[in-house]
């Protein structure tokens, strides 16, 4: 379990992977040596696994994007699978249960692309696309850093 200063360390490296350690101590509360030592201490328990940067997929032209269930046809399943990894637009790709085996998300130049790319599968395995609009939630880590409707840490989330 995570305690209040390590939540706070959470946070605060959710909003800036790249602050200084000096402001990060800052802004715990906490001198330099002892937030280092929290923050070593949550990558050895593997709540911090790395440090990374996001790209906008729009600034790389990818104006598109879709969310893709794929329901492999029989004997097909690993076949797909290998495609859907090698295919370097999927850039999430979830293993499901119920009708479906894939759910995966891929970021697009055009509709033209999406055409090409689903035309790959289409003998291996049955599609159903929708592109995405907006995306009101980012991908985020469940549980820490959220503000509810009363301003409270994780309020209006399930527990």
């Amino acid at each position: 379990m995570l305690d209040e200063l390590d939540q706070k360390i959470l946070e605060m490296l959710l909003q800036d992977s790249r602050v200084s350690l000096k402001e990060l101590a800052r802004q715990v509360g906490l001198s330099s040596p002892a937030t280092s030592e929290r923050v070593r201490r949550l990558e050895e328990r593997g709540v911090i696994r790395g440090f990374t940067i996001e790209i906008d997929p729009r600034a790389l032209g990818y104006q598109l994007q879709a969310i893709v269930r794929i329901k492999p046809m029989p004997g097909m399943l690993h076949t797909v699978q290998k495609l859907i990894e090698d295919t370097a637009e999927f850039c999430e790709c979830d293993k499901v249960t119920g009708d479906d085996c894939f759910i995966a998300r891929l970021h697009l130049r055009s509709i033209d692309q999406l055409d090409h790319i689903l035309d790959r599968i289409s003998d291996k395995a049955q599609t159903s696309t929708a592109i995405v609009k907006s995306q009101p939630i980012k991908r985020r880590p469940p549980g820490i850093g959220w503000r509810g409707a009363n301003g409270k840490a994780g309020a209006n989330r399930a527990p």
